[in-house]
Protein backbone atom coordinates (compact mmCIF):
# COMPACT_ATOMS: atom_id res chain seq x y z
CA UNK A 1 0.00 0.00 0.00
CA UNK A 2 3.30 2.13 -0.82
CA UNK A 3 2.22 4.73 -3.21
CA UNK A 4 3.25 8.10 -3.66
CA UNK A 5 0.81 10.51 -2.21
CA UNK A 6 0.38 14.04 -3.21
CA UNK A 7 1.77 16.62 -1.98
CA UNK A 8 0.09 18.05 1.36
CA UNK A 9 -0.53 21.84 2.99
CA UNK A 10 1.57 21.31 6.21
CA UNK A 11 0.29 24.73 9.06
CA UNK A 12 2.83 22.67 11.43
CA UNK A 13 4.60 25.90 13.40
CA UNK A 14 1.65 28.23 11.86
CA UNK A 15 0.09 31.17 14.06
CA UNK A 16 -3.30 30.80 11.54
CA UNK A 17 -5.77 30.64 13.87
CA UNK A 18 -4.45 34.32 15.42
CA UNK A 19 -3.25 35.71 11.89
CA UNK A 20 -5.98 34.58 9.86
CA UNK A 21 -9.20 34.57 12.24
CA UNK A 22 -8.91 36.60 15.14
CA UNK A 23 -6.43 39.41 13.75
CA UNK A 24 -7.32 39.32 9.95
CA UNK A 25 -11.20 41.02 10.20
CA UNK A 26 -12.85 37.66 9.42
CA UNK A 27 -15.43 37.69 11.68
CA UNK A 28 -18.51 38.18 9.14
CA UNK A 29 -17.08 34.64 7.48
CA UNK A 30 -17.04 32.93 10.53
CA UNK A 31 -20.45 33.80 11.63
CA UNK A 32 -21.92 32.87 8.51
CA UNK A 33 -19.60 29.47 8.08
CA UNK A 34 -21.51 28.95 11.68
CA UNK A 35 -25.16 29.84 10.63
CA UNK A 36 -24.35 27.26 7.29
CA UNK A 37 -22.95 24.20 9.86
CA UNK A 38 -25.88 25.07 12.01
CA UNK A 39 -28.38 24.42 8.74
CA UNK A 40 -26.84 21.10 7.79
CA UNK A 41 -25.25 19.41 10.49
CA UNK A 42 -27.21 16.60 12.55
CA UNK A 43 -28.32 17.80 15.86
CA UNK A 44 -26.41 14.53 17.42
CA UNK A 45 -24.69 11.52 16.62
CA UNK A 46 -22.32 9.51 18.09
CA UNK A 47 -18.60 10.04 16.45
CA UNK A 48 -18.06 12.73 14.35
CA UNK A 49 -14.67 13.07 12.25
CA UNK A 50 -13.23 16.67 12.15
CA UNK A 51 -10.76 16.84 8.70
CA UNK A 52 -8.41 19.51 8.73
CA UNK A 53 -9.54 20.67 12.11
CA UNK A 54 -6.78 22.91 13.17
CA UNK A 55 -7.16 24.89 15.81
CA UNK A 56 -10.74 23.67 17.01
CA UNK A 57 -12.36 26.64 15.35
CA UNK A 58 -15.36 24.72 14.23
CA UNK A 59 -15.34 21.86 16.95
CA UNK A 60 -17.33 23.49 19.59
CA UNK A 61 -20.14 23.61 16.81
CA UNK A 62 -20.78 19.87 17.26
CA UNK A 63 -21.42 19.42 20.52
CA UNK A 64 -24.13 16.96 19.82
CA UNK A 65 -21.77 14.26 18.93
CA UNK A 66 -21.02 12.33 22.09
CA UNK A 67 -17.56 11.94 20.60
CA UNK A 68 -15.31 13.98 17.88
CA UNK A 69 -12.11 13.13 16.34
CA UNK A 70 -9.93 16.10 15.24
CA UNK A 71 -7.74 15.32 12.49
CA UNK A 72 -5.06 17.64 10.75
CA UNK A 73 -1.90 16.78 9.18
CA UNK A 74 0.01 19.52 11.68
CA UNK A 75 0.79 18.75 15.08
CA UNK A 76 1.08 22.26 16.39
CA UNK A 77 -2.52 22.85 15.16
CA UNK A 78 -3.83 19.95 16.80
CA UNK A 79 -2.02 21.70 19.98
CA UNK A 80 -3.29 24.71 20.11
CA UNK A 81 -6.94 22.85 19.80
CA UNK A 82 -5.95 20.75 22.89
CA UNK A 83 -4.73 23.98 25.00
CA UNK A 84 -8.60 25.61 23.59
CA UNK A 85 -10.96 22.39 24.05
CA UNK A 86 -8.78 20.15 26.49
CA UNK A 87 -8.29 16.60 26.60
CA UNK A 88 -10.78 13.94 28.10
CA UNK A 89 -12.88 11.61 26.14
CA UNK A 90 -15.09 13.77 24.13
CA UNK A 91 -12.08 14.88 21.93
CA UNK A 92 -9.72 12.36 20.36
CA UNK A 93 -6.72 14.14 18.35
CA UNK A 94 -5.24 12.44 15.46
CA UNK A 95 -1.89 13.85 13.25
CA UNK A 96 -2.61 12.31 9.57
CA UNK A 97 -2.67 12.44 6.08
CA UNK A 98 -6.13 13.00 4.88
CA UNK A 99 -5.17 10.86 1.54
CA UNK A 100 -4.46 7.77 3.96
CA UNK A 101 -6.90 8.32 6.54
CA UNK A 102 -5.95 6.05 9.67
CA UNK A 103 -9.63 4.45 10.34
CA UNK A 104 -11.25 1.72 9.99
CA UNK A 105 -13.92 1.28 7.38
CA UNK A 106 -17.77 2.73 8.87
CA UNK A 107 -16.13 4.00 11.69
CA UNK A 108 -18.06 7.69 11.57
CA UNK A 109 -21.77 8.63 11.67
CA UNK A 110 -20.74 11.90 10.19
CA UNK A 111 -18.01 14.09 9.21
CA UNK A 112 -17.31 17.75 7.92
CA UNK A 113 -14.71 18.86 6.09
CA UNK A 114 -14.54 22.85 6.66
CA UNK A 115 -11.62 25.26 4.38
CA UNK A 116 -10.00 22.47 3.52
CA UNK A 117 -10.52 20.83 0.03
CA UNK A 118 -9.25 23.77 -1.22
CA UNK A 119 -5.41 22.73 -0.37
CA UNK A 120 -5.93 19.11 -2.06
CA UNK A 121 -3.78 19.09 -5.38
CA UNK A 122 -5.90 15.11 -5.47
CA UNK A 123 -9.33 16.29 -4.06
CA UNK A 124 -11.27 13.03 -5.73
CA UNK A 125 -8.62 10.84 -3.71
CA UNK A 126 -9.38 13.12 -0.38
CA UNK A 127 -13.26 12.20 -0.82
CA UNK A 128 -12.66 8.84 -1.30
CA UNK A 129 -10.85 8.33 1.86
CA UNK A 130 -13.71 10.07 3.85
CA UNK A 131 -15.99 7.95 2.37
CA UNK A 132 -14.54 5.02 3.44
CA UNK A 133 -14.50 5.88 6.87
CA UNK A 134 -18.31 6.40 7.08
CA UNK A 135 -20.68 4.05 7.30
CA UNK A 136 -23.58 4.33 5.14
CA UNK A 137 -26.43 6.65 5.49
CA UNK A 138 -23.88 9.05 7.45
CA UNK A 139 -23.85 12.74 6.79
CA UNK A 140 -20.55 14.44 5.33
CA UNK A 141 -21.15 18.46 5.50
CA UNK A 142 -18.02 19.97 2.63
CA UNK A 143 -17.06 23.24 2.21
CA UNK A 144 -14.97 24.22 -0.80
CA UNK A 145 -13.87 27.21 -2.88
CA UNK A 146 -15.96 27.89 -5.39
CA UNK A 147 -14.33 28.98 -8.76
CA UNK A 148 -17.40 30.43 -10.47
CA UNK A 149 -18.04 33.00 -8.07
CA UNK A 150 -19.74 36.49 -8.87
CA UNK A 151 -16.48 38.41 -8.63
CA UNK A 152 -14.04 35.81 -10.71
CA UNK A 153 -17.16 36.01 -13.65
CA UNK A 154 -16.84 39.97 -13.46
CA UNK A 155 -13.29 39.74 -13.75
CA UNK A 156 -12.74 37.32 -16.53
CA UNK A 157 -15.58 39.12 -18.54
CA UNK A 158 -13.76 42.10 -18.39
CA UNK A 159 -10.58 40.42 -18.76
CA UNK A 160 -8.60 41.16 -15.91
CA UNK A 161 -7.75 37.70 -15.55
CA UNK A 162 -6.98 34.45 -18.09
CA UNK A 163 -9.01 31.62 -16.08
CA UNK A 164 -12.43 30.92 -17.22
CA UNK A 165 -14.61 30.67 -14.00
CA UNK A 166 -16.99 28.59 -15.90
CA UNK A 167 -14.60 25.00 -17.08
CA UNK A 168 -14.89 22.28 -14.71
CA UNK A 169 -10.39 21.95 -14.15
CA UNK A 170 -9.82 23.21 -10.84
CA UNK A 171 -7.38 26.48 -10.77
CA UNK A 172 -4.44 26.76 -8.43
CA UNK A 173 -4.43 30.34 -7.85
CA UNK A 174 -1.25 30.16 -4.99
CA UNK A 175 0.57 27.11 -4.17
CA UNK A 176 -1.69 23.91 -2.81
CA UNK A 177 -4.65 26.82 -3.21
CA UNK A 178 -7.51 25.45 -5.52
CA UNK A 179 -10.67 27.06 -6.46
CA UNK A 180 -13.07 24.32 -7.91
CA UNK A 181 -16.21 24.16 -10.25
CA UNK A 182 -19.46 23.70 -8.24
CA UNK A 183 -19.97 20.72 -10.88
CA UNK A 184 -17.09 19.01 -10.59
CA UNK A 185 -17.22 18.83 -6.82
CA UNK A 186 -20.74 17.21 -7.49
CA UNK A 187 -19.03 14.50 -9.74
CA UNK A 188 -16.44 13.90 -7.15
CA UNK A 189 -18.85 13.31 -4.26
CA UNK A 190 -21.03 11.44 -6.37
CA UNK A 191 -17.99 9.21 -8.10
CA UNK A 192 -16.75 8.62 -4.35
CA UNK A 193 -20.17 7.16 -2.70
CA UNK A 194 -21.83 10.46 -2.09
CA UNK A 195 -25.56 11.44 -2.58
CA UNK A 196 -25.95 15.46 -2.35
CA UNK A 197 -29.02 16.52 -0.63
CA UNK A 198 -28.66 20.17 -0.32
CA UNK A 199 -26.26 22.93 -0.89
CA UNK A 200 -26.04 26.57 0.72
CA UNK A 201 -23.83 29.56 -0.89
CA UNK A 202 -21.70 31.51 1.87
CA UNK A 203 -19.64 34.23 2.13
CA UNK A 204 -21.36 36.69 -0.23
CA UNK A 205 -20.33 39.87 1.09
CA UNK A 206 -16.95 39.00 1.40
CA UNK A 207 -15.60 42.38 0.24
CA UNK A 208 -13.53 44.82 2.17
CA UNK A 209 -16.07 47.73 1.41
CA UNK A 210 -19.09 45.99 2.38
CA UNK A 211 -17.00 45.03 5.58
CA UNK A 212 -16.12 48.50 6.54
CA UNK A 213 -19.21 50.50 5.87
CA UNK A 214 -21.87 47.72 6.99
CA UNK A 215 -22.69 46.41 10.45
CA UNK A 216 -21.53 43.21 11.35
CA UNK A 217 -24.87 41.78 12.25
CA UNK A 218 -26.53 42.95 9.06
CA UNK A 219 -23.97 41.43 7.09
CA UNK A 220 -24.45 37.93 8.66
CA UNK A 221 -28.29 38.63 8.21
CA UNK A 222 -28.11 39.09 4.68
CA UNK A 223 -26.05 36.03 3.89
CA UNK A 224 -27.49 33.96 6.24
CA UNK A 225 -30.65 34.90 3.46
CA UNK A 226 -28.74 34.51 0.54
CA UNK A 227 -27.43 31.05 1.67
CA UNK A 228 -30.95 29.92 0.86
CA UNK A 229 -30.10 29.90 -2.81
CA UNK A 230 -27.54 27.59 -2.66
CA UNK A 231 -29.37 24.51 -4.24
CA UNK A 232 -30.46 26.99 -7.28
CA UNK A 233 -26.94 28.53 -8.11
CA UNK A 234 -23.50 29.03 -6.73
CA UNK A 235 -21.81 32.39 -7.17
CA UNK A 236 -20.32 32.96 -3.70
CA UNK A 237 -16.83 32.41 -2.88
CA UNK A 238 -17.91 29.28 -0.09
CA UNK A 239 -20.26 26.71 -1.01
CA UNK A 240 -21.39 23.88 1.64
CA UNK A 241 -22.28 20.70 0.78
CA UNK A 242 -24.40 18.12 2.91
CA UNK A 243 -24.10 15.11 1.46
CA UNK A 244 -25.04 11.57 2.55
CA UNK A 245 -23.01 8.43 2.49
CA UNK A 246 -24.44 6.08 -0.08
CA UNK A 247 -23.99 2.57 -0.74
CA UNK A 248 -23.66 -0.60 1.58
CA UNK A 249 -21.15 0.08 4.41
CA UNK A 250 -21.79 -1.25 7.64
CA UNK A 251 -20.96 0.28 11.09
CA UNK A 252 -17.27 -0.99 11.65
CA UNK A 253 -17.18 -3.65 14.97
CA UNK A 254 -17.27 -2.79 18.65
CA UNK A 255 -13.87 -1.72 19.54
CA UNK A 256 -12.13 -1.23 16.08
CA UNK A 257 -10.91 2.11 15.44
CA UNK A 258 -7.75 2.82 13.58
CA UNK A 259 -6.14 0.57 11.18
CA UNK A 260 -2.18 1.20 10.09
CA UNK A 261 -2.03 4.25 6.85
CA UNK A 262 1.33 2.18 5.88
CA UNK A 263 -0.08 -0.94 5.22
CA UNK A 264 -4.09 -1.20 6.02
CA UNK A 265 -3.94 -4.01 9.06
CA UNK A 266 -6.26 -2.92 11.89
CA UNK A 267 -4.00 -5.44 13.90
CA UNK A 268 -2.14 -2.48 15.88
CA UNK A 269 -0.93 -3.27 19.20
CA UNK A 270 -0.82 -0.67 21.96
CA UNK A 271 2.31 0.29 23.81
CA UNK A 272 3.13 3.00 25.82
CA UNK A 273 3.13 6.17 24.06
CA UNK A 274 2.61 4.31 20.66
CA UNK A 275 0.60 1.58 18.71
CA UNK A 276 2.42 -0.73 16.98
CA UNK A 277 1.56 -2.90 13.65
CA UNK A 278 2.22 -6.50 13.98
CA UNK A 279 1.58 -6.39 10.25
CA UNK A 280 4.13 -4.12 8.73
CA UNK A 281 6.37 -3.44 11.97
CA UNK A 282 4.90 0.35 11.78
CA UNK A 283 5.34 1.99 15.05
CA UNK A 284 2.97 5.14 15.41
CA UNK A 285 3.58 7.48 18.62
CA UNK A 286 1.27 8.87 21.03
CA UNK A 287 2.84 11.88 22.46
CA UNK A 288 1.25 14.74 24.23
CA UNK A 289 -2.69 12.87 23.65
CA UNK A 290 -1.91 12.93 20.01
CA UNK A 291 -2.25 10.34 17.78
CA UNK A 292 0.48 10.27 15.09
CA UNK A 293 -0.11 8.70 11.85
CA UNK A 294 2.01 10.83 9.69
CA UNK A 295 5.49 10.44 8.14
Amino acid sequence: MNVERPPVCDYEGSDYQTRFWEKGERLYEDQAEAIALSRLLPLSGRLLLEVGAGAGRNTSRYQGFERIVLLDYSRTQLQQAQAHLGRGPHYIYVAADVYRLPFVSGLFDAATMIRVLHHMVDAPLALSQVRQTLQSGSTFILEYANKQNIKAVLRYVLRRQKWSPFDQQPVEFAALNFDFHPQAVRNWLQASGFSIRRQLTVSHFRIDLFKRLLPLSLLVWMDSLAQLTGDWWQLSPSVFVNAQAVGDTPPAPPGAFFRCPTCGSTALDPLPEALYCSSCGHLWPVLDGIYQFRD
